[in-house]
Formats: structure tokens, sequence, C-alpha cells
């Protein structure tokens, strides 16, 4: 049966601003507090949507969540009208409000993780949304990612939905940015790879200095046995803690795969010879494939380096036409080692890689997240696909009734200190309001509730 990669992005949110609130997220950080663009932000990540679905890639949207969102900042004690609550937790700790303001939910590739039919025992497409508890502002996001991935696959023939994992620090998962999966066909049999950061039990031996890390091993094990994965299917790997400390805060950063090709830095992964060989051996046994292993040396580019383009933060998709195209942020472009680097795996017949192709994404970018982490990947077959909701896969006219939306409701500059203005979540829940009739949803926000 075939089989078929399917991209869902998120749509950047009406409240897309600078707070600086992922501490480890280096660019997040330096652009704290400087003004944002949410209108053009929006269009970027369309465009690049707009761009995949062209080359063949089958495309679809996630909507962004409710922000500001004032249950949370209502459950924290703040009471009276909307308006009194965001007046009143801007003043006492405007933090806070920028963490219920945060439109971090673009960043899909922390939304869940995915285990395709071919690999579950069951063999259904299993959904686990990560609970992302390392940062505040993201934990609050796993809630509507339920209700939103039980909208669009809402087949139990063919899917099974989990529960986010316990709000906890042993079990911090952060999603489909640390995990990947390895095969030689879409719809056969994969190898899945499960990167973490530390241990949440066990005493660390080797653990960053400088920045923490965040996905737990015990995190990843619980997805394994939730998506029923034969433990010859799966690989576990810890982030080389240099990595995590030069800004490495997920795997999506430093390694990037696609079917049996593994790009990535030579200090992504701890013992990382070790590593590369079970992910080849497995591969071996159980797709009957062979890995081709891309491994950039930090003499060719330095770990600040891939931190500051986002190299390793680019997809790699399959064309319709045979072989792969590589999809970077337009920052490698610029950076004439990473462009002559780019070029040097282009010019090679030792891989798949044909095209290359530079998106502007500097809005997100700014915010530390580019091309990857802004999809969620999940492989379908014909009847799976065919058995989800059909009103979020891009196409021609979405887009456009998309780019038409954003245009009507966004705003072309935000402060974090308008976080405050009422005004701002009228618009934010009007934009939302018609997005939900547009994409076929429901009523999946709080807002939307009779009860509210």
């Amino acid at each position: 049966m075939n089989a078929f990669e399917v991209n869902f992005d998120g749509i950047v949110g009406p409240t897309h601003n600078y707070s600086g609130l992922s501490y480890g997220n280096i660019a997040s950080q330096s652009s704290q507090y400087a003004p944002s663009n949410p209108r053009l932000a929006a269009l970027q990540g369309l465009k690049k949507m707009k761009f995949l679905s062209d080359l063949g890639i089958k495309q679809a949207v996630l909507p962004p969540h409710e922000r500001p969102h004032i249950p949370t900042l209502r459950k924290l004690g703040f009471y009276g009208s909307d308006a009194e609550v965001l007046s009143s937790a801007f003043q006492e700790i405007p933090e806070v409000l920028f963490a219920a303001s945060s439109a971090s939910a673009m960043w899909t590739a922390n939304a869940a993780t995915v285990c395709p039919s071919a690999d579950s025992l069951d063999s259904r497409a299993h959904f686990t949304p990560a609970n992302l508890s390392s940062k505040f502002h993201r934990s609050i996001e796993s809630e509507i990612t339920s209700k939103v991935l039980k909208a669009i696959f809402n087949d139990s023939t063919h899917f099974v939905h989990h529960d986010p994992l316990p709000l906890n620090a042993i079990f911090s998962d952060e999603g489909a940015a640390n995990h990947s999966r390895f095969c030689r066909n879409y719809g056969e049999t994969g190898i899945q790879l499960f990167v973490f950061g530390r241990y949440g039990l066990k005493a660390p031996k080797h653990h960053p200095s400088i920045y923490p890390a965040r996905q737990t091993q015990e995190a990843s094990a619980a997805i394994a046995r939730l998506h029923q994965i034969p433990r010859e299917r799966m690989v576990f790997a810890q982030q080389h803690p240099e990595a995590i400390d030069n800004g490495v805060f997920h795997n999506d950063v430093i390694a990037v795969a696609n079917a049996n090709l593994f790009l990535f830095h030579e200090q992504a992964f701890l013992n990382q010879s070790q590593v590369l060989e079970e992910i080849a051996k497995r591969v071996d046994e159980n797709c009957k494939a062979e890995m081709m292993f891309l491994q950039i040396s930090k003499e060719e580019i330095p770990l600040k380096v891939a931190v500051d383009t986002y190299l390793f933060n680019s997809q790699i998709v399959n064309l319709a036409k045979g072989g792969m195209a590589l999809i970077a942020p337009s920052e490698c472009h610029e950076n004439e080692s990473v462009k002559a680097c780019l070029e040097k795996i282009l010019n090679s017949s030792k891989n798949p890689i044909q095209e290359i192709h530079y998106i502007d994404l500097k809005q997100s970018m700014l915010n530390g997240g580019g091309p990857a982490c802004l999809r969620l990947r999940v492989v379908l077959n014909s009847r799976e696909l065919a058995a989800m909701s059909p009103y979020v896969l891009l196409d021609e006219s979405l887009y456009d009734k998309l780019v038409a939306w954003v245009k009507k409701h966004y705003r072309d500059r935000l402060h974090p200190r308008d976080l405050v203005d009422p005004k701002l979540l009228d618009e934010a829940r009007s934009a939302l309001d018609d997005l939900t009739t547009l994409l076929h949803l429901g009523n999946i926000y709080d807002f939307q509730s009779p009860s509210f």
C-alpha cells in the first residue's frame, strides 16, 4: 500500500512576539523584547508550506492556540473581566502574561510524537501530545493539541490517541523534535530514534553545565511503550552535553533524517560511533536497507555556527520525481561556510539530495525556530490518509483563504507590552473563530465553549 509523509505545519499565531521565554534557546533570548511582525511571520510560514506543496509534498496545517490564554491566568489567581485579568497579570508578574500569550505552538515539531502503523504492534498510527513540562509557556499547550489531533484523526480504526505523559520533571517530553524515523520506504517497517538529554531518575554521569537538558530517557521509553514499538525497532541516544550548552535545546537543531539518510553534526550524541553502529545494524536487520550517514565535522561547521544558522533544522523530503530535497533557512545561504558545506553535499554522488532550497523564515528564526521546528511529520498509508480530515490539507484554494485570513486579522507590529491590550485578545479570538470554521475543526477553544 502506498504511504506518504504528511508535513503538518503550525500556523503562526496572532500574538507572535519576542518575550525571550526559552532559556537555552539562544535566538529566543537574543531577540527578547524586540518588536515582532505577526502578519509577516504567518505569511512566511504559509509561503513555506505552499512551496513544499508545490514540490509535490503532502502538506497540512495545524491551527494556532488561543492566546493570551485567560483560563491559565485565572488559575493563577487573576480575576475580574478579561481586561482586568490581563492588566493585573501584567502589573504583578509580566513574565506570566508573556507566557500565557506565547505563540510557541507554531513549532509543531514539539506538538506530539507520532508512530506510523507500519511500526506498531497493533498496526495503527499512535499519537502522544508532548507535555513540554520543562517550560511553563509550552506546558499549557497539550490540552488543545490533543483536541486538534483528535479532531483531525478521529477514526479509531486507524488512529490511537494517548494522553500526554504526567506533567513532571521525570517524564519531561518535548515531542518529535527529539524523535526521528529511519526506513527504506515510508510505508514499510521503520526504526525509531529516541533522543534524550538527561535521565529523570538516575544520577547523571554526563550533563550540560550551562543550559538545561529537557527531554528525559524515561519519557522517551514511555512513549515507545505506549506506541507498541518492538524493542528491535528502536534506538535510544543521549544528546551531547556540549551541544546543549551551545544552544542545541532539541535534537532537531543538530540532526535531521529522512528515510535511510541521516544528516548530523559530529557532536550530536554521546558515544556517537556506537549510536550510529546500532542504527545501521537495526535498519539493516529490520528494514533491509543500508543507512547513509552524512556527518559534518566541528572543523567544517562549529557548533555555534550550526546553531546560528540552523543548518540541521532543515527539512529533508522525498521528491515525486525521485531523490530528495533539503529545505534550509535562508541564514544557511548567508553564511559562506554553511553554504559551501551544503553545496558540497549537493555535488556529491554519495547521497540522494538533488536540490537545496533556501526559505526566508526570519520571524520564526529570531525566536529560535527554523523549517523543521515548524512541522510535525505524520506517515500515513492510503487508507489512513482517506480517514483523516481533508480540510486541513493545503491546496491552492486553502492557501489563498489562509493568506486572506492572516491579512484580515493579524497586526504587522507587536511588542510584548502590547499583550496587555484587550483589543488584541478580541482580535485573536475573532481570528481563531473564523479559522475553526475554515478548517472544519469545531469548537476546540476555551472561549468557544458555552461555559467559558
